[in-house]
């Protein structure tokens, strides 16, 4: 076979795609014998989380409970505007340090949403339509104004910043801006159309993919989301058929959160920190064994688990249900019972006996005990 990649697979790893191509198989043939109701709580959950995961790697702090309910804000308005129109109630809702956050978690919602309708509207993807996602992912965020869906004018790195500090760590160093990254992005324009499609191994072209776009670092701000975007764009574009079928039901991203310090290891790793014309000298095999690990960890635990829940939510009653609206409506709050008394015409007994059940089925968190007991959402 011609080789296709900048990289070689060797045996084990091989033997890993191989094995994680028969799970998504199963998983996607368990997926086909759930309800539509099912199937659009697992979309819903996968969403959100994948959301929420790609913007808290970059630092944004809105948690998906919040993004949930601004989720269903928005999609009550249905309209193209609906974030301007509903901008200011969802900040009014939400503390002042979350600003930054929404605008950027709204973006990112907007470019995903479009990837996941129209990605297989873009074929061959083109510099164009890369620049338009990243108009998508930035439109809300007023400091990015001057240079949406334009390459960088000045140099920037791939860059780590350390949990719940505001220190920022480089990764490695990226192309320079100018004609590099304009040769740079061309190149991998023309090489992604061209293997792509042909490539056996889809989850290992959207690795190269990704990777390289990374190191190029094309835009001045906004390039991890929209990597990860493209990623799953790329497997949108793919021939695998059955990892297509689940790609929508899982969130890779979460588990990315969940190693994040992992994450820009690797990264390092592959690029041992600088950025290289001929993508040949990078190690994307690390990275393609930890995307592995990644889709494995989604595809072991993300369906079961959220089919569970949906199963469990269904099955609430309706004073659960009423009582959980209340809380959706407090995205950011714990409540106490007083609080949901005063809200609820629902009986004492009833209301305590909802709550036990709702803490049983892991949708809310009980914090303390007596009068000064309060619960929170759990996503």
């Amino acid at each position: 076979m011609k080789k296709m990649l900048s990289f070689s697979i060797g045996t084990e790893c091989t033997k890993q795609l191989k094995e994680t191509a028969d799970l998504c198989v199963q998983k996607a043939l368990y997926i086909q014998s759930l309800s539509e109701e099912e199937l659009e709580f697992l979309r819903r959950y996968a969403f959100i989380s994948t959301v929420g995961s790609s913007t808290r790697i970059e630092n944004a702090i809105l948690t998906n409970i919040e993004i949930d309910w601004m989720d269903t804000v928005l999609k009550k308005d249905g309209k193209p505007s609906a974030f301007k129109n509903e901008k200011q109630y969802i900040e009014d809702k939400l503390s002042k340090e979350r600003e930054r956050s929404i605008e950027e978690v709204v973006g990112c919602r907007q470019m995903l949403n479009i990837i996941m309708k129209q990605s297989g509207d873009w074929k061959p993807l083109t510099e164009s339509t890369i620049k338009g996602l990243h108009r998508e992912l930035l439109q809300y965020y007023p400091p990015a104004d001057f240079h949406l869906g334009d390459y960088k004018t000045v140099p920037n790195n791939v860059v780590e910043t350390v949990v719940g500090t505001n220190i920022r760590k480089d990764i490695f160093k990226t192309a320079d801006p100018g004609p590099i990254t304009e040769v740079a992005m061309s190149h991998l324009i023309k090489w992604y159309n061209s293997t792509n499609s042909e490539y056996p191994w889809a989850i290992a072209t959207a690795c190269e993919f990704t990777f390289r776009f990374l190191a190029i670092h094309p835009f001045q701000d906004g390039n991890g989301r929209l990597g990860r975007g493209l990623f799953l764009l790329s497997i949108l574009q793919s021939s695998d058929e059955y990892l297509k079928a689940i790609l929508p039901f899982i969130s890779i991203e979460r588990h990315i959160e969940k190693h994040k310090e992992e994450y820009y290891y690797v990264l390092r790793q592959c690029s041992d920190g600088i950025y290289e014309q001929d993508s040949q000298k990078y190690k994307i095999h690390l990275f393609l064994n930890f995307t592995l690990k990644m889709l494995k960890l989604a595809l072991e635990n993300d369906i079961e688990f959220n089919v569970k829940k949906s199963r469990d939510f269904i099955n609430l009653s309706n004073s659960s249900k009423m009582i959980l609206d209340c809380f959706k409506e407090h995205p950011e709050k714990k409540l106490q019972v007083k609080i949901l008394k005063q809200t609820l015409d629902l009986p004492e007994r009833t209301l305590y006996y909802a709550l036990k059940q709702l803490v049983d089925k892991s949708f809310l968190q009980k914090f303390g005990k007596g009068p000064s007991t309060n619960y929170s959402l759990i996503f």
